[in-house]
C-alpha cells in the first residue's frame, strides 16, 4: 500500500513515545514533570543562545488618548534587535497596576492592537479580529505593555534588494524558515522579546511586576501559550484562537510557517505542554466558528490539559469562553478575568 507523505512520517516515527507526555497524578509529580519539560522546551525553541543585555529603554512618543497615556518606548532585546512597543497607562489612578503583556497576531502590526489603522490614525472604536484589546485592557485599569512582534510592522523586511517586479515574500515565512536553516526558531525569538518586555515592565515605578498576565490572539495566542510556558511571572493568561492540539490544527490546516519548531512534537502535543502553566489561571477562548482552530478539537484539548491542573487540585483555575462567531478575539469573559486573578 501507498502510504501519503504524512502516514509516512507517522510510520517512520512509530514507536517514539513522546518524551514530555503529561501523565502526573500530584502536584508533587506536576513539578518535578515541569522542571524537565521546561529544560526541554527551552532547549527545543533554541532559547539558550540569547543574551540578556542592558535594556537602554528609550522614550520616543507619548500621546494623550483620552482615558489613557500611550508611550512608545524602544528596548534592546539581544545585541542585535531592539523591540519597539506601546505602554499604555491608565489616568487617574494611584500606585502601581497590574501589568498585562498584550500580543499581536498576524496583520499590519502593534497598531491593531492599540486603536490606529492602518494608515496611522487614531479611532476610538474596536475593529477587526484583534478588537483593539490592549485599548480594552488599559480602559480596565491595567498596565498593557504591547510590543511589536517580529516580522511585523516596523520589524517587517522590506527586500529593498529585490527588483520592482519581484514578488514581495511573507517576511512570516521568510524569517521563519531562514531561522531554522541557522538552527534557530521563530517561536523562541518572539518568546525572548516577550520575557525582555516583562524585564522592561520590572523598572517601571507604574507597574507591578508582581501581577504580570499575558493575553494573544491567533499568532499572538501562540505566542502568549510558549511565553506562559517558559516564563513563570506571567501569573495568568488568555489564549484566544490557537489552543488546540498541533494535529488537529497547525498540522492538518494551512497555517503560517513561523508556527512550526523542528522536534517538538517529540516532546509531546499542545496539550502536554500546557501543564507548564498550570496551576495559574488561564483562560482558553474560542469561537465556534473558527475554520483554524476547529471547536471540537479546542475543546478536546482544554479536557485532556485539564489534567495538569487537575494534578494540581486547581481544574477550576482553566477555564473556557466559547462565543457563537469565528476567529477574532470576543472578551466577554476575558477582560474580567485577567482583573479577578491579577486583582486589578
Amino acid at each position: 500500500m501507498q502510504l501519503s507523505p504524512i502516514q509516512h512520517l507517522d510510520a517512520v516515527n512509530q514507536g517514539q513515545r513522546p518524551r514530555c507526555r503529561f501523565t502526573a497524578r500530584s502536584a508533587a509529580q506536576a513539578r518535578a514533570w515541569q522542571a524537565r519539560a521546561g529544560a526541554a522546551l527551552w532547549r527545543c525553541l533554541k532559547m539558550d543562545g540569547h543574551q540578556r543585555v542592558p535594556l537602554a529603554a528609550r522614550e520616543v512618543e507619548c500621546v494623550d488618548r483620552g482615558t489613557h497615556l500611550q508611550r512608545k518606548v524602544v528596548i534592546q532585546s539581544t545585541p542585535f534587535s531592539s523591540v519597539p512597543l506601546y505602554v499604555l497607562e491608565p489616568k487617574g489612578v494611584q500606585g502601581r497596576r497590574p501589568c498585562v503583556l498584550a500580543l499581536h497576531g498576524h496583520g499590519y502590526g502593534v497598531n491593531a492592537i492599540v486603536g490606529i489603522t492602518e494608515e496611522g490614525q487614531y479611532r476610538d472604536t474596536p475593529h477587526g479580529y484583534q478588537q483593539d484589546f490592549a485599548v480594552e485592557l488599559v480602559k480596565r485599569g491595567f498596565v498593557v505593555a504591547a510590543p511589536e512582534i517580529c516580522c511585523f510592522g516596523e520589524r517587517e523586511e522590506h527586500y529593498a534588494h529585490l527588483p520592482e517586479s519581484s514578488p514581495r515574500p511573507s517576511t512570516c515565512h521568510n524569517a521563519a524558515t531562514y531561522a531554522l536553516m541557522l538552527g534557530l526558531t521563530m517561536t523562541g525569538l518572539r518568546v525572548w522579546d516577550g520575557m525582555r518586555v516583562v524585564d522592561y515592565l520590572e523598572t517601571l515605578e507604574v507597574a507591578d511586576a508582581k501581577r504580570v498576565g499575558v493575553m494573544g490572539i491567533s499568532g499572538g495566542g501562540m505566542n502568549a501559550f510558549f511565553s506562559a510556558c517558559l516564563d513563570r511571572r506571567l501569573q495568568a493568561a488568555v489564549i484566544s484562537g490557537y489552543f488546540c492540539d498541533w494535529r488537529k490544527s497547525i498540522l492538518a490546516i494551512n497555517h503560517c510557517t513561523c508556527n512550526f519548531v523542528p522536534g517538538l512534537l517529540r516532546l509531546g502535543e499542545l496539550s502536554d505542554l500546557a501543564g507548564l502553566i498550570a496551576p495559574r489561571p488561564t483562560l482558553i477562548e474560542n469561537g465556534e466558528h473558527d475554520p483554524i482552530f476547529p471547536i471540537a478539537d479546542v475543546k478536546h484539548t482544554v479536557t485532556r490539559a485539564g489534567a495538569a491542573w487537575k494534578a494540581f487540585g486547581e481544574r477550576d483555575r482553566l477555564d473556557t469562553d466559547y462565543f457563537n462567531d469565528g476567529h477574532r478575539i470576543n472578551g466577554a469573559k476575558a477582560y474580567d478575568f485577567l482583573a479577578r486573578w491579577l486583582e486589578c
